[in-house]
């Protein structure tokens, strides 16, 4: 059974789960009934981050435009345009063991795909959540439900897998932020064009 989350909560992974290698990573949400005249395209990223929570460099920004590290830790399974149907919205895997030593941080954000120009925002989403699952087997081990915390944030960091001690834990964050993957981008060190 998974451990449930509230924001803010931190819960140790690889201790609790010996020989923990392979992590699925699973964002979902549901978009509110109503018509704002455009498709919602919510977009799931995560960002390697070092000691000083930054990205090294911008191959450490793994999404729908590059959907895998160089090292093989981190791999976007695709974009969702839609986020219809049931489950998971958006994955990515996560092998702990191909983690470059230089990266500390493992942050998973969701943002809103030309929020600004749709007038889309967080509080015309409901249901998000982030899931983590051991991949080797499919026992799925946190959830972290996000609630309806969200008015006019256009981007959200959901959480982050982080090491502590040599062992990796899962902090659920729950932060929003406006200025959509921009503004993400610009927090975590990346240059936007």
């Amino acid at each position: 059974m998974p451990i449930n989350l509230s924001k803010g909560q931190k819960v140790d992974l690889t201790k609790r789960n010996p020989g923990l290698k392979s992590i699925l990573v699973g964002l979902g949400w549901d978009v509110n009934a109503f018509d704002s005249g455009a498709d919602f395209d919510l977009d799931a990223a995560a960002f390697l981050l070092g000691a000083d929570g930054k990205c090294p460099t911008d191959r450490e920004f793994v999404f729908y435009g590059n959907l895998s590290h160089t090292s093989g830790a981190v791999n976007h399974m695709g974009d969702n345009l839609t986020g219809e149907g049931e489950g998971d919205d958006e994955q990515i895997q996560i092998d702990l063991s191909k983690v470059p030593a230089n990266i500390e941080k493992i942050a998973f954000t969701v943002t809103i795909y030309e929020a600004e120009s749709r007038h889309q925002n967080f509080g015309q989403v409901s249901n998000a959540y982030i899931r983590l699952v051991d991949d080797s087997n499919g026992t799925e081990l946190i959830h972290y439900d996000l609630g309806e915390d969200f008015s006019i944030e256009t981007a959200v960091v959901v959480g982050e897998l982080y090491k502590h001690d040599g062992e990796w834990k899962f902090n659920a964050i729950g932060s929003g932020f406006q200025g959509g993957l921009a503004a993400l981008c610009g927090h975590y060190g990346i240059q936007v064009a």
